[in-house]
């Protein structure tokens, strides 16, 4: 595993704030799904253990959509998604690279992700919060 670093990030408004762990050099996800398209999340999958929310819980809303099962999580006061509990990995969380303060950022890589076909492709998202 690389060396971790801690990164930090929140929404626009900075009511919201959150760190996570991961390498320096990042990979995100660019997916093309109904949500992701509209929105332009690009996803940085972070296991549950590795993510702190630093402020902001009272100023998250939810929405949930189709099966139920991810919780996109919405700042109230500026409407930006952050981060959100993703249906590919219930026990961890998806930071979007956006959201993500750059000063700790070695590299980032953005390879596509086809989510409008996410049955087929959903196991590779697994994957990802496991490294």
């Amino acid at each position: 595993m690389d060396q971790m670093t801690t990164h930090s990030g929140g929404c626009h408004c900075s009511a919201v704030a959150f760190e996570f762990d991961a390498p320096a050099a990042l990979t995100a996800l660019a997916c093309n799904c109904s949500m992701c398209e509209k929105t332009g999340f690009q996803h940085v999958i972070v296991p549950a253990s590795r993510f702190r929310l630093l402020r902001g819980a009272g100023d998250l809303t939810t929405y949930t959509f189709n099966t139920g099962v991810a919780r996109h999580l919405f700042c109230r006061r500026c409407g930006v998604k952050s981060f959100y509990v993703p249906r590919s990995n219930p026990d961890g969380y998806s930071v979007n690279l956006r959201c993500v303060d750059p000063s700790t950022l070695a590299s980032v890589t953005v390879e596509p992700f086809d989510g409008r076909n996410w049955e087929v492709h959903a196991g590779a998202l697994r994957h990802l919060s496991e490294e």
